[in-house]
């Protein structure tokens, strides 16, 4: 199996969280995508979930959770990125 080059940034304020998961290959796409399904359903909130291009052919993988007043989107987050073997979040 190849190396994961799935890479993973968090960004949150008040109320606000955000994880962009970056990657190159279909099968990254496919993983990041069987993880959303599987996580993202613990959370009462409904995710904003969108894909956008970055650089050298790799796309980015946003989930965003807004009026989070119980920051229910960091567990969700942390589920997905363990489920995707991710041990650091720039």
């Amino acid at each position: 199996m190849a190396m994961c080059s799935i890479d993973a940034e968090y960004k949150g304020e008040e109320r606000y969280s955000k994880l962009s998961l970056a990657y190159a290959t279909e099968d990254e796409h496919q993983r990041i995508e069987d993880a959303i399904t599987e996580c993202t359903p613990k959370c009462s909130l409904e995710a904003m979930i969108y894909t956008t291009n970055i650089s050298n052919g790799r796309k980015v993988i946003v989930i965003e959770y807004h009026d989070d007043y119980n920051r229910e989107g960091g567990e969700v987050f942390e589920a997905i990125m363990k489920k995707l073997d991710i041990t650091s979040c720039d």
